[in-house]
């Protein structure tokens, strides 16, 4: 079934496209939702009458998602994260984290789903994501995952080290040599008993 859309949707085409998909998808959720109608011969004329509102409407996308690449570009932002010893993530740093972070740090409002992670970021470290704006216009960004921990031992060392280095406490130990075995001796003599 033929279908003309109406607004962009992802990975099927941007407004204006004449796109076939099948029945039940058309029927049952793009034509409901209005973001196609049925490619008639009525509706392939106003699509054509409507062309050009529809290409100077890009241009202006156009230039706006080029302008919010050009700003971020290369740039980086920082995300601190709960983090094991070892740096690895308690949880995982989203796309919404991402987003958030970009609009903080760099002042341009991010879509969180045109943000492209190559892996989930489960690790603290530098990682580079794409955000694609438009068709033909991305910007690489690199995330900068650091591990509270870390932020911490910036800020106070002291504190880091005194909360990360814990002693055992063993049977025996800081005991004078000898005290050890006469507490086993004693816990052993209860038990016979």
């Amino acid at each position: 079934m033929q279908v003309i859309l109406q607004a962009e949707v992802p990975s099927l085409g941007r407004e204006g496209d004449i796109i076939k998909v099948a029945g039940g998808y058309a029927n049952n959720y793009l034509i409901p939702k209005g973001l196609a109608v049925l490619a008639t011969p009525g509706n392939l004329k106003q699509l054509e009458l409507r062309r050009t509102v529809i290409v100077k409407r890009e241009a202006i996308v156009r230039g706006e998602a080029e302008a919010h690449a050009a700003k971020l570009e290369g740039k980086s932002v920082t995300i601190t994260a709960k983090a094991g010893a070892e740096g690895r993530l308690y949880g995982s740093i989203t796309t919404k984290d991402m987003a958030a972070a970009i609009e903080d740090g760099l002042g341009v409002a991010v879509d969180r789903r045109r943000i492209e992670p190559s892996d989930p970021i489960k690790q603290a470290g530098d990682v580079t994501v794409k955000i694609k704006f438009y068709p033909g216009v991305e910007a690489s960004v690199v995330i900068k995952v650091i591990s509270d921990m870390a932020e911490a031992a910036v800020a106070d060392p002291e504190m880091v080290r005194a909360e990360t280095i814990e002693e055992p406490e063993e049977a025996g130990v800081g005991k004078a040599a000898g005290e050890g075995e006469a507490d086993v001796a004693e816990e052993a003599d209860k038990d016979e008993a």
